[in-house]
């Protein structure tokens, strides 16, 4: 691990501006993932400003929305009783996500924010564009079991690994930040993490110094009948091959409305917007929810190591959606 400066923020302004003054300082709060990662020499920040002492560690609730500090820690989040009945996606995705040691110190926003687990990209000596800019895709030609088969390109076929963020994507929240030269920005969700197009090292739409302070769930009625199913080559703690967040309004046995997200299979959390219309008006059965899932992964493009996430993340969906159809209520 190379030196570095350790900034504790004063308030939030003050870390956000040390930050965005500074090209090669990043911010701190868990540490769980940038401390690995640092040393592994993926990251060599300059400095790292600490931001988990800042006013950012409350969860606020009314009967319009939830208002979620960044540094709130992920167990925090998933045993909270108005987040377990009126938004149950988040709690089971928290819960499927990481150990309860991680769980503890890890927060919501570096969850959103975490970095790939690529191997080419924890690794300094692969060609990794997302890690070193131009430098090449070393999956392209090498391992890619692991790779997306929605959302890739050319220049990267990284898969985004957080289980939250696959939940969080079928529920509109909303990302407030505070930006390095003052400003503040409302980020809606969808559209908050970036495609890697050709700059893959970017992999949402906050600028350099721009603080996460806090998320908001709008009271969704959809969002009361919620699930989070994954599956993973260990059961007990690992990243999803494909993962499916879902979300049902049923009225006697027919689909009223649908949420359909997908994880583990691309490089940022997936919306499938063409299935969920796909379900609306039809029965909450099996053949409707295969037909959604087909829908779901049908610009999938599977690579030399990595087809069968596709027919696995279809069967992903159709387990979600048909567990949750057969919850009382």
């Amino acid at each position: 691990m190379r030196p570095f400066t350790y900034v504790e923020g004063i308030s939030v302004a003050d870390a956000a501006a040390a930050v965005h003054a500074a090209p090669a300082a990043m911010f701190l709060a868990g540490g769980t993932a940038i401390v690995d990662l640092m040393k592994l020499g993926v990251l060599a920040p300059a400095a790292l400003v600490d931001v988990q002492r800042l006013p950012l560690g409350d969860i606020e609730l009314d009967d319009r929305r939830a208002r979620i500090g960044a540094c709130v820690r992920n167990a925090q989040l998933a045993e909270h009783p108005e987040i377990r009945a009126r938004w149950p996606v988040v709690r089971e995705a928290l819960l499927s996500g990481m150990s309860a040691q991680l769980r503890n110190m890890s927060t919501v926003a570096g969850n959103i924010l975490q970095r790939t687990r690529c191997p080419y990209y924890r690794d300094p000596h692969s060609a990794c564009n997302k890690r070193v800019p131009g430098s090449g895709c070393a999956v392209q030609t090498g391992w890619d079991r692991d790779a997306a088969v929605l959302g890739g390109s050319p220049h990267c076929l990284a898969v985004f690994p957080s289980d939250l963020a696959t939940a969080l994507a079928i529920l509109d929240a909303i990302v407030y930040t505070r930006r390095g030269d003052g400003g503040a920005r409302r980020l809606p969700f969808d559209g908050f993490h970036r495609l890697p197009g050709d700059t893959p090292e970017r992999d949402t739409v906050l600028d350099h110094g721009e603080l996460v302070t806090h998320l908001e769930l709008p009271d969704l009625a959809i969002a009361r009948r919620s699930h989070y199913f994954k599956v993973r080559d260990r059961a007990s703690y690992d990243f999803a091959l494909a993962s499916a967040a879902v979300a049902l309004d049923l009225e006697r046995g027919h689909v009223r409305d649908a949420r359909i997200a997908l994880g583990g299979v691309a490089t940022r959390p997936w919306r499938c917007t063409a299935a969920e219309q796909s379900l609306r008006g039809k029965r909450a059965e099996l053949a409707s929810f295969r037909a959604a899932a087909d829908l779901a992964l049908a610009d999938a493009v599977a690579r030399t190591h990595n087809g069968f996430k596709i027919e696995l993340a279809r069967h992903v969906v159709v387990r979600a959606l048909s567990e949750l159809a057969a919850r009382p209520g």
